[in-house]
């Protein structure tokens, strides 16, 4: 490669078809689901090294501190994290990271990568984006093919001009044309022929190619975007796009927008495993179940089962499962799905069901993260609340005040330095305080490993609106949560 390659991570989507693991407060991009580490942190980790600058991310507001976070426990830190003001689908976001690449390095190369696919065998991949490199350094918008093992039909396709080399060696050729998501005849029709692949939505193209290409074929949308950058703000080391010229966008894919109207099109095959965990059956597929099909995560037990997925989240439940064939069953605290595996992906149309009813499950998990850390609800009732609260080292909450609640809290891991109208102490493990309702008051970890208390509210109105917001170290306005 003559230049670095800009790694540009989009982190948008509700995850609705891995619910209830995944769930819009929360989406899959940031969920352990394969490893140890979240699909982000992994795709994070595998566009980084030799050849490659510090990753772009483009997210959503209520995330960016998820992003930041996760990106520093991996040792990485991004380049620029761009806050979309809602989302409108690829074409926005991606056009946004390459204004901002092209303004500060001209002709830079930009990686584009979805942040919630599995593709373990990283140095394979990154080879595979270095032999298209040449090819946009020449101007060319590349595309990378995945090859086919089904004939699966919730993928679009990509049409090459010859058939790749028996080892999917990585070479650029002429992509002939985009196909859009088959019938099940055309996509067997699609994997015997041997010049299709899957598209992975993932692209390689300089910052000028990708621009002219929007000039060419979506000018105002250009023009849009541009305005959104020019006018972007600085907020604590993100750049929020501005939301006027934002809101008036087109929703729509990069795909539609620009790439199936271009005619300088490359596609370089690529032959390693990967999937877009587009649903719990590609989960069973890629967690490589046992003779008998079945898979088990966290406290799950699978008796005389097959080709079954039993996976578990909470360490106080156990999940067991006794002569299933072609289930799925994931259990959460606060909901369960049980589902034939040849329907995973209507899993979308039940949480369209719950949201439909009101149910919070729908949208939001249980344990709810903020720029300090998280906490769970572990008891509610009519007028109290109890609560368990972890705090990052060095973290801190708002200076804020209640209206309808009194509040209690006992610390029962590390040291929880707090701020009660003038007075300020210190308060370890096992001691507790009280805040009076209407007091002014803050908790803050001074120390060097997380702070846990619970806490346990009363009074006439619990929810999280309930906040007058004095100062806040992440910028936050009134009502806003934590």
């Amino acid at each position: 490669m003559t230049q670095s390659i800009h790694p540009l991570l989009l982190c948008g989507g509700s995850g609705t078809r891995l619910w209830p693991l995944s769930r819009k407060s929360y989406p899959k991009q940031f969920t352990e689901i394969t490893g140890e580490e979240s699909l982000f942190q992994a795709s994070a980790r595998r566009l980084s090294g030799d050849g490659f600058a510090a990753p772009m991310v483009v997210t959503g507001s209520d995330f960016r501190f998820v992003v930041m976070e996760q990106l520093a426990a991996i040792e990485l830190a991004a380049q620029a994290t761009l806050i979309e003001p809602e989302g409108k689908n690829t074409a926005p976001a991606i056009l946004a990271g390459a204004l901002m690449l092209e303004a500060q390095s001209p002709g830079a190369l930009m990686l584009v990568a979805p942040s919630d696919h599995v593709i373990p065998d990283a140095e394979r991949f990154r080879a595979a984006v270095q032999a298209a490199a040449p090819a946009a350094e020449a101007g060319d918008l590349v595309t990378f093919g995945i090859a086919p093992t089904r004939a699966e039909t919730g993928y679009g396709w990509l049409e090459m001009s010859a058939a790749p080399a028996a080892d999917f060696a990585p070479v650029p050729q002429r992509l002939q044309a985009f196909v859009e998501k088959p019938d099940s005849a055309t996509a067997e029709t699609l994997l015997a022929g041997g010049t299709h692949l899957w598209n992975a939505g993932i692209f390689l193209f300089s910052t000028a190619a990708l621009i002219k290409a929007f000039e060419t074929h979506a000018p105002l949308m250009l023009a849009g975007v541009r305005d959104a950058v020019e006018a972007a703000e600085r907020d604590l080391g993100f750049t929020r796009l501005a939301p006027t010229p934002w809101a008036g966008l087109e929703d729509i894919s990069i795909d539609y927008a620009v790439m199936e109207k271009a005619d300088n099109l490359s596609v370089v095959p690529y032959g390693g495993a990967w999937s877009d965990l587009g649903g719990w059956d590609a989960v069973w597929r890629e967690a490589g179940p046992d003779a008998d099909g079945v898979v088990t995560a966290g406290p799950a037990t699978a008796l005389e089962c097959s080709d079954t997925l039993l996976r578990a989240e909470d360490g106080q439940q156990e999940l067991v499962g006794i002569g299933l064939t072609d289930i799925v069953a994931v259990a959460m605290p606060d909901a369960v799905l049980v589902a034939h595996k040849d329907r995973a992906q209507d899993v979308k149309k039940a949480v369209a069901a719950l949201k439909k009813k009101g149910a919070a499950q729908a949208e939001t998990l249980p344990r709810d993260y903020r720029p300090w850390g998280w906490y769970e609800s572990l008891v509610v009732g009519g007028r109290f609340q109890v609560k368990r609260i972890h705090v990052h080292p060095g973290a801190a909450l708002s200076l804020q005040s209640h209206h309808h609640r009194s509040e209690h809290w006992i610390v029962v891991e590390g040291t929880a330095k707090v701020t009660v109208d003038d007075e300020v102490k210190l308060v370890t493990e096992n001691q507790s305080v009280y805040i009076p309702l209407g007091a002014v008051h803050r908790m803050e970890n001074p120390g060097k490993v997380p702070m846990v208390l619970i806490e346990v509210q009363t009074g006439t109105y619990l929810g999280e609106d309930d906040i007058i917001r004095y100062e806040d170290v992440y910028a936050r306005g009134q009502g806003a949560k934590g």
